[in-house]
């Protein structure tokens, strides 16, 4: 097996795969055909404190760094599962944790920690918007002691199985503010009671199930006392939250990676054609080990933002090239797997194709590769704003 260069947390890893091996590819596969959650697998790493290893001690988490939550997500993506059915609960819960009152954290960590609530839906993007954050147009207008809430979001993935939603609305008109980036508030909404107020959910078919969804909200009450932090502040809050986002989704991304090299050189040594292993075919091995080279060096750029993070250190630069390379290594990965496959690569029972469509996502989400081109030329390399 491709091993990970870090050895941190390797017996966390050790027990994930285990836990892993539980869940093979004709569970996701099933699942895959009539576009369900893998709720099994969620409870699973709930009951063994997976999806609580950022909340600390007192709360009744884990308590591990970022990079045990990496090392986590990494593991299960290179065993052949999917991440992307809970890892939004590891990075939502920076905003609770760094910008909640301490009331919200007795309230919901807890119970977050037991499983007995899921915070896995985060409510952000909407149809006219995309990616342009301080262009949203849902509004939350405060009334007494409750905010109440129009408008709709979309690609709210896990919204249809989560019992809390991380809402980013308008709480001042774009108009009325000096800053575009005022204005913007964050919310815990309670999506059984919201759902009871107003709230509705319509499920998006996609090529690969990820349980995605578009979110309406008609006049639905929020208490007061759910806004985190101050209210206007909340693109900083969900901004802080973003570089921990891209180093989980990059780890998940070498984890991909790493699936696909391993399946592609385990067939290619396996596989005889005019009586020879393909693998021993040059054409066949330079694409695996060119997937491999880059694998490594998106690996290397992953450590080095998780360190800086973890050491409190502006790690925005690092963060998105992490993000974007190991997106970019696990495309390439997949590839070349399909390509050493042939036409199994397509047969469903060998599961490249099912996980081919899962990490292209990546490409895309949760920001696209152009976004990052464009942070690094403004930001890094002092070019011109080109948006």
């Amino acid at each position: 097996m491709v091993q990970s260069l870090n050895n941190q947390h390797q017996e966390v890893r050790d027990e994930v795969a285990k836990l892993c091996q539980k869940f093979p590819g004709a569970y996701w596969r099933e699942l895959d055909r009539e576009m369900k959650y893998p709720k099994e697998f969620v409870d699973a790493l709930t009951e063994a404190g997976y999806l609580s290893a950022l909340i600390p001690e007192e709360y009744g988490g884990v308590g591990l760094p970022l990079s045990g939550a990496a090392a986590i997500l990494e593991e299960i993506q290179m065993q052949g599962c999917n991440g992307g059915a809970c890892h939004a609960q590891m990075y939502i819960m920076g905003a609770l944790l760094r910008h909640g009152s301490d009331a919200q954290k007795a309230q919901y960590l807890p119970k977050i920690a037991s499983g007995e609530m899921r915070l896995q839906a985060f409510g952000v993007t909407e149809p006219s918007s995309g990616t342009d954050t301080t262009s949203i147009k849902t509004f939350a207008r405060r009334e007494g002691d409750h905010y109440v809430v129009n408008g709709q979001k979309v690609w709210t993935s896990r919204a249809e199985y989560s019992d809390l939603m991380l809402l980013l609305a308008r709480t001042t008109p774009k108009d009325q503010v000096t800053k575009r980036t005022d204005g913007l508030s964050v919310f815990i909404v309670d999506m059984i009671q919201a759902k009871a107020d107003g709230m509705s959910i319509k499920p998006i078919r996609t090529m690969m199930n990820h349980s995605s969804t578009e979110v309406f909200f008609d006049n639905v009450k929020v208490p007061a006392e759910n806004l985190i932090g101050e209210e206007g502040k909340g693109f900083r809050y969900i901004l802080s939250g973003m570089n921990a986002e891209r180093i989980l989704i990059a780890t998940e991304c070498v984890g991909d990676a790493k699936w696909f090299i391993e399946k592609a050189t385990n067939y290619a040594r396996e596989r005889e054609v005019f009586g020879r292993p393909i693998g021993q075919n040059q054409g066949v091995q330079f694409p695996i080990a060119k997937a491999y080279a880059n694998m490594r060096a998106a690996e290397l750029m992953v450590q080095r933002a998780c360190d800086l993070f973890e050491a409190g250190e502006n790690c925005g630069e690092e963060a998105n090239m992490a993000k974007m390379l190991a997106a970019d290594a696990a495309w390439e990965a997949a590839n070349a797997c399909v390509q050493t496959h042939g036409g199994f690569g397509f047969a469903e029972e060998y599961d490249v194709e099912r996980k081919f469509r899962e990490t292209r996502l990546y490409q895309v989400a949760p920001i696209s590769t152009n976004l990052i081109l464009s942070y690094l030329s403004e930001h890094v390399l002092g070019l011109p704003r080109s948006y």
